[in-house]
């Protein structure tokens, strides 16, 4: 699977290098997304610009990231899916479940809000 990571402080994007996110890809993501988070990396942005293609295993690797993620407060955020993908996601209804974004950027403001909305909601736990 090829793909890159840019770590920041408050969030990892990952873009995915790949055509396809099929059953030769899914599996070594899914692993990828796991141990990310066993590392620490509460917020990940999924780069999906490059990928054209992506079947049920590709959807569940996306599910199994989502729910990792957002477990432990984090955010899972799709970020510029293909109008394949998107129509997958969509048939599948999964579009109400998945945080999609339509770029990287909007994706890394949306970080930076969730960030300062769980900061807030801890503000008003401990007074």
């Amino acid at each position: 699977m090829k793909y890159a990571i840019d770590k920041q402080e408050k969030y990892s994007v990952v873009k995915l290098k790949e055509e396809k996110l099929d059953t030769t890809i899914a599996p070594g993501l899914k692993s990828e997304l796991v141990t990310m988070h066993a590392e620490g990396v509460k917020n990940i942005i999924l780069d999906l610009s490059d990928v054209k293609y992506t079947d049920s295993s590709g959807l569940s690797a996306l599910l199994v990231g989502n729910r990792t993620f957002k477990q432990t407060g984090g955010v899972f955020i799709l970020a510029s899916p293909s109008d394949h993908a998107m129509k997958l996601i969509k048939i599948s209804q999964l579009d109400g479940v998945l945080n999609i974004i339509p770029s990287v950027d909007e994706a890394i403001d949306h970080v930076f809000m969730s960030e300062i909305e769980n900061d807030l909601k801890q503000e008003g736990n401990n007074e």
